[in-house]
C-alpha cells in the first residue's frame, strides 16, 4: 500500500525546522532539504565522539531523515 504525503513540497520547505537528535550524549542538528531523487527531509552529516571503555571514538554520522511519500509530489 502507497503512503499519501500529508504534506505539500512548498509547504514543507517553507515551514519545516530544524530536528534535533542525541546521539551518545551529543547533540546534534538535521537541517531540512530537498533531496536530489526528489524526496525531501532533513540531512545530517557530520562527525561526533562517542565514548567506549572510557576512550573518545570520533564517528562520523551520516543521516537522511526522509518524508514517506514525498518523492512523488509534483515538483515546481
Amino acid at each position: 500500500m502507497k503512503t499519501t504525503c500529508p504534506i505539500s513540497r512548498a509547504d514543507f520547505l517553507a515551514k519545516a525546522q530544524p530536528l534535533e537528535i542525541e546521539l551518545a550524549g551529543t547533540k546534534l542538528v538535521a537541517e531540512p532539504r530537498e533531496f536530489s531523487t526528489g524526496s525531501f527531509g532533513w540531512y545530517l552529516n557530520t562527525k561526533a565522539p562517542v565514548t567506549v571503555d572510557g576512550k573518545v571514538c570520533q564517528v562520523q554520522v551520516g543521516m537522511n531523515l526522509i518524508v514517506v511519500g514525498s518523492k512523488d509530489l509534483p515538483k515546481p
